[in-house]
């Protein structure tokens, strides 16, 4: 494998019009740098003529890879596929869509050149998208940071530095359900940022359906979060409890005391009690597997035990 400065990786889907005018701006800045690279472009089963736009740039530029899947595996995988494959020092993700500029990958370098092993693109405002739109991407960071294990920094983006020592530790995840951005968070690198105007979107639509953003949120949170599983077993904890509490005192006041307070508990209410005393039982027990689930979630993920910023070992026992 030869050894170089840099690789930038995009994942390319349907974004035949959009290539050319990227591949540009990318030599334009790429060649004013002192910097040996390579570019990878991931075509994540495109249905336009994406790859053979591909093709003819990759044509008369050794400096280009091409990636081609055998069908839409989604920009997480093809994401994963470019830092498995890439052969730089460091590397530079950005979309195809021509809203990361290549004009700010300078910066991303002298931050890395400084030693930071990550460094991170932050959008400074989102334009014409809906109202809809924002407030689940709001809200999706409350949850995440409420109930994760990791912080991810609201309008991060995939835009983003890994140094070769962040890209050894994401390839060591094995998990199938992914977001590539909340995995390298995880690992817990020292983080550096760069905040930035993301230009309007000149051809071709997102990719990313509202669906599609929905079901990589919940993954996401399921991936990092056992919360959403033992959330069953708290809420039956508090049903005991506040079941049980009234239970007790209907106990004492109405059969006891013989209802000093002239309460007059009917039989429905007592047999409502009971029941709801007996679901929280139940929603305890299950919360009681869920821990069970949730230590066979951990192992079957392989995720790595630790991860290692730098070692100093003497060599005298």
């Amino acid at each position: 494998m030869t050894i170089m400065d840099l690789s930038i990786i995009i994942p390319v889907y349907n974004e035949q019009k959009n290539l050319s005018i990227l591949y540009n701006q990318l030599k334009s800045v790429l060649n004013q740098l002192d910097l040996s690279y390579e570019i990878i472009f991931i075509n994540d089963g495109s249905t336009d003529q994406s790859q053979f736009e591909l093709n003819k740039i990759a044509e008369f530029d050794n400096q280009i890879n091409i990636i081609e899947f055998t069908r839409n595996f989604g920009k997480e995988m093809a994401t994963t596929a470019g830092l498995n494959h890439c052969q730089g020092n460091a590397a530079i993700i950005l979309d195809a869509d021509l809203q990361h500029p290549p004009e700010l990958i300078p910066q991303f370098i002298e931050k890395w050149q400084t030693g930071c092993p990550l460094i991170v693109g932050i959008r400074n405002k989102t334009t014409n998208i809906s109202f809809f739109k924002k407030f689940t991407s709001w809200l999706y960071y409350k949850l995440i940071n409420l109930i994760s294990e990791i912080k991810v920094v609201p309008r991060a983006t995939d835009f983003r530095l890994l140094d070769r020592q962040v890209i050894k530790e994401f390839n060591r995840l094995v998990e199938k359900n992914r977001m590539t951005r909340t995995l390298i968070a995880w690992l817990g690198f020292e983080t550096e940022y760069i905040y930035f105007d993301a230009p309007d979107r000149k051809n071709g639509e997102a990719k990313y359906t509202t669906f599609k953003l929905l079901r990589l949120a919940l993954s996401s949170m399921i991936a990092h979060s056992l919360f959403p599983l033992k959330f069953a077993g708290y809420l039956g904890i508090i049903i005991t409890l506040i079941s049980g509490t009234g239970g007790f005192f209907i106990l004492i006041e109405q059969y006891i005391l013989k209802d000093p307070l002239n309460l007059n508990f009917s039989g429905p209410a007592i047999l409502a009690v009971i029941i709801l005393f007996l679901i929280g039982i139940v929603l305890t027990c299950l919360g009681l597997i869920a821990l069970y689930i949730g230590n066979i979630h951990n192992e079957v993920i392989k995720r790595p035990n630790y991860v290692i910023k730098k070692t100093k070992i003497s060599n005298e026992l």
